[in-house]
């Protein structure tokens, strides 16, 4: 599976973005998708993930609340809503895709597939 991740950018403290991974494919509901951030110097953070049907959807403490995981399986793609964003967001996002069990996968050794990676900035 190909993963292509967007709709990042710069936004205000407070504010809301919606990113969006584009899944191509015929497989993609084999896949746990999920969702992860960097800054430099850092390792990759595990920020959200939904399961193959995407009813059962999982997130770090830090964006509980705030951040929604969700899945459109006709467009073959998966959203996370970001609201009430915060500088400590600020990082690059990517989302990927796991082929193994749910139990792993906050894990991101356990992601076979990534996309590119988007952008996020919030300003203070």
């Amino acid at each position: 599976v190909q993963l292509q991740a967007s709709g990042g950018g710069l936004v205000q403290s407070g504010g809301s973005l919606k990113l969006s991974c584009q899944a191509s494919g015929r497989t993609y509901n084999n896949y746990v998708m999920g969702w992860f951030r960097q800054v430099p110097g850092k390792e990759r953070e595990f920020v959200a993930r939904s399961s193959r049907n995407g009813g059962t959807r999982d997130y770090t403490d830090s964006v509980k609340g705030r951040f929604t995981i969700s899945k459109d399986n006709a467009k073959n793609t998966d959203y996370l809503q970001m609201n009430n964003l915060q500088p400590e967001d600020t990082a690059v996002y990517y989302c990927a895709a796991s082929t193994f069990v749910w139990s792993a996968t906050r894990d991101a050794a356990y992601y076979q597939y990534w996309g590119q990676g988007t952008q996020v900035t919030v300003s203070s």
